[in-house]
Parts: C-alpha cells; sequence; structure tokens
C-alpha cells in the first residue's frame, strides 16, 4: 500500500517509519526542507526518539520511505493519508487551525476517489464531520464518505517512547460514516503491531469508536483527566505544605486502593498535550468548571514554586536563582508550555535574576528560547523544574553555593542534601 504521511514531527516521523517497517511504500512531506533532507538522507532530524535513527536509516536504505515538501503529489500517489500537523490554541482557548487548513488544501488537492484520509491531530469534537470533510471536498471535487473515506484517529503516545506506545495502546478509530470508520479499521489493522494485554476490556488492537466525534471527545477526555488529576494532586500538596503534611505518602497510601489513582503534584506539565487539550475541551464545553479549575490549578504551580522559595530562603531582591530544566519534562528536548518560562517571570517579579542550565540544551539554543545561560555565576537559590534523570544523583557539590533548592519534581535525593534546606512540592 503507498502511504502519506503529512508533517514528519516528533510523532509523524515516527509513524511513517513505522509505516515502512510494515512493508508499506511511505512518503512523508512537510512544508520543512531542511526536515525532508535530512529524511530523504537517512539521517533523523530531532533527538531523544528512542531507536528512530536506526529504524529510519533501514527504511530509507530499503526504498520504503522518502520525502517531499509537496504535499499534493504525495497526496495523489497514495491510497491513504495520516495528517499529523500541530494544532495549537490561543491564550483564550481558541484553536489556530492555520497550518491545519493550510494542509487540508495541499491535500484536497491530490485527493483521488477511494482515498483514506486519517487526522491524527488532536481535535475538538466535530472537527472532522464539519471543517475538514468540507474543505477536502471542495478543494478536490469529491463528495465526502462517498468518493473518499474520511476518519478521526487520534495519536496515543510520548515522545520518546513512540514506538513502545504503538504497540501498547489500542488503536481508536471514528469515521464520518460506517463505511470510513472500516475502512481506518482495516487500514490501521495493516500498518502496526500491538502487545497482548489481558487488563483491557476487549483485546488489544484497532478499536472501532462508530463516529469520528466520539474519537475525538475520547482523546480530550483522557487527556483533560490526566490534568484535572494533577489538579488535584496539586491542590493536595498545596493543603499539605499549610499543614506539614508529607503528600507523597498520602498518595501512595491513595494509590494502593486501585480506585483512588492519584499523579504526584509537581511544578507544571507541559508540552503539546496537557497545557493545551483540555482549554480545547472548553472550547467545546465552556460550562466545564471543573475542567477550568484543574487548568487554573497547574498553570499556577510555578508561582507557587518561587512562593516556596521566598519563603525559605527570604527577600529575592538581586538573589541569583539557577532553574534547573528548560525542557517540559525529563529526557525529551521540547520547552513548548514548559514551566521554566513562567518559573522565570514569576522569579523576576520577585527581583531575583534567573538563570537556567538543562543538559539537553546548548546556551545558544537556551539564548534562543529568551533564557539566560547558567556559566558558573554563584546562585544561592535553585528551583529544579523539569526532572531529568541527570538530576537525581545532584549533590550540593554541584552547586556549592546553594542554600535552598525547591525541587517541583521530586527528582533529587533527599540524603545527598541533608545539608541543604530541601523543599518539595507537598511536604
Amino acid at each position: 500500500m503507498n502511504i502519506c504521511v503529512v508533517a514528519l514531527g516528533k510523532i509523524g516521523l515516527p509513524l511513517a517509519v513505522q509505516f515502512a517497517s510494515k512493508g508499506h511504500r511511505v512518503i512523508g512531506a512537510d512544508v520543512n526542507e531542511k526536515v525532508v533532507e535530512l529524511v530523504n538522507a537517512g539521517v533523523e532530524p530531532f533527538p531523544g526518539e528512542y531507536d528512530l535513527d536506526v529504524k529510519l536509516k533501514q527504511a530509507v536504505d530499503a526504498g520504503l520511505l522518502s520525502a517531499t515538501t509537496d504535499t499534493a503529489s504525495a497526496v495523489a500517489e497514495s491510497e491513504a493519508v495520516v495528517v499529523v500537523v500541530p494544532l495549537f490554541v490561543d491564550a483564550e482557548g481558541t484553536p489556530d487551525f492555520g497550518w491545519m487548513d493550510s494542509a487540508t488544501k495541499a491535500i484536497a488537492q491530490g485527493l483521488k476517489p477511494g482515498t483514506l484520509v486519517s487526522y491524527e491531530t488532536t481535535l475538538p469534537v466535530g472537527t472532522t464531520r464539519t471543517r475538514w470533510a468540507p474543505m477536502l471536498a471542495e478543494g478536490s471535487g469529491l463528495t465526502a464518505g462517498e468518493d473518499f473515506h474520511l476518519v478521526f484517529s487520534p495519536e496515543r503516545v510520548l515522545t520518546g517512547r513512540v514506538f513502545a506506545d504503538l504497540r501498547r495502546y489500542p488503536k481508536l478509530v471514528g469515521g464520518i460514516d460506517e463505511a470510513s470508520t472500516q475502512r481506518g479499521v482495516e487500514f490501521y489493522e495493516q500498518v502496526l503491531d500491538f502487545d497482548e494485554r489481558t487488563d483491557l476490556p476487549q483485546p488489544n488492537g484497532v478499536w472501532d469508536l462508530g463516529t469520528a466525534e466520539a474519537s475525538e471527545l475520547a482523546k480530550l477526555a483522557e487527556t483533560t483527566y490526566r490534568d484535572v488529576n494533577i489538579g488535584l494532586a496539586n491542590q493536595f500538596a498545596r493543603f499539605a505544605d499549610q499543614n506539614n503534611i508529607d503528600v507523597k505518602k498520602v498518595i501512595e497510601a491513595c494509590n494502593s486502593q486501585p480506585y483512588s489513582h492519584i499523579h504526584q503534584p509537581g511544578i507544571a506539565v507541559g508540552g503539546h498535550c496537557i497545557p493545551i487539550y483540555p482549554r480545547m475541551y472548553l472550547w467545546n464545553d465552556p460550562a466545564a468548571t471543573v475542567v477550568r479549575s484543574a487548568r487554573e490549578a497547574n498553570a499556577a504551580m510555578p508561582e507557587y514554586a518561587v512562593d516556596l522559595l521566598a519563603a525559605a530562603y527570604g527577600d529575592l531582591t538581586g538573589v541569583n536563582v539557577l532553574v534547573l530544566g528548560a525542557a517540559y519534562r525529563g529526557g525529551v528536548k521540547e520547552t513548548a508550555f514548559s514551566g521554566v518560562f513562567p518559573t522565570v517571570e514569576a522569579l523576576k517579579a520577585r527581583g531575583a535574576v534567573p538563570f537556567v542550565s538543562d543538559p539537553m540544551y546548548t546556551d545558544d539554543e537556551l539564548v534562543a528560547h529568551g533564557l539566560t545561560p547558567h556559566n558558573g555565576e554563584k546562585v544561592t537559590a535553585a528551583i529544579l523544574q523539569a526532572d531529568h534523570a541527570e538530576y537525581r544523583t545532584l549533590t550540593p557539590a554541584d552547586l556549592p553555593d546553594v542554600t535552598v533548592l525547591v525541587d517541583g519534581r521530586r527528582t533529587t535525593d533527599p540524603e545527598a542534601w541533608k545539608g541543604v534546606r530541601r523543599v518539595v512540592i507537598g511536604g
């Protein structure tokens, strides 16, 4: 089968490689000429995705994967098109469809009868049917559901472990009509493999959700649930701090009972999912007060970490403070909606002088993100923002002048920091 993957980012490229590994001919389409050049050379354009470098080179060398900037021509050569173009929301939670509209119009130019189009980018409920179907029909002259099939099948993977997650989690599919759904199910059964899981209500594999709307809601629901859960944990943590309670022990006790799983609290949850999709859900359902409150609670955690630092250290005016970690989570070179930015701003508001270090970023890369890299300046306070593995072995000897460390991710070893005031969120 000939397949086109539109957008060769941190999800799209591993997907393209996965499809090629099953023996299908894959053309990746991307507007970034440098990405296309690297992919055609068999070189991964970004670091951090386990096994991507090896699998990509194998697919390219086998002649099963190539890349182009001409989306329309790639679509014209394909029987199935998988779209993984990013969608963001603004500060008010309104989706910005600009990139996806452009990609969809290009897809329409190359669309031919019988083609399956599958959107994997997380969307507000109703988008596949009410936005993409008319746009594809208008640009191609074809009728959705009659001349071509259209489904929504959300990506359910984390960067850094995409290949493992593709096997681990069921693939959800819902179409604009029954025939589209069936075609989508058949497609994904041909391009994915699944681990056996006895903990699921039905066998692991491709799950038919019936409609595009059900599939869209499933992705928003599972991500929003995590945000609400984390928001609750953060509320518990703040209460625990006020009452000298170790919330970690409380959460461990709760999680020993199967019906009350609670996430660990922390400074913030960033990336392309957690901060965005709950607001996308709120765009559909503005009356969802629980969701709105959780998002507000989580967004407030960087400033709360700075409050804890000030309470332990004292006046921060003129104090050099090191923020450990620019990435939004450990082991991933990505700063999208990272807690580093609001943490730095909160420090500045207190009169502190913030510096940032991150084992995954060069000084030039930090500067490009508007951050001031740490180059040996004396710092007397620190906030751990990202749970990089390197920080697990961090000791006072690495930061000899630091008298207060706020560990916002419970990453450092408390035994190693006995001589320094170490503050963790939630006691």
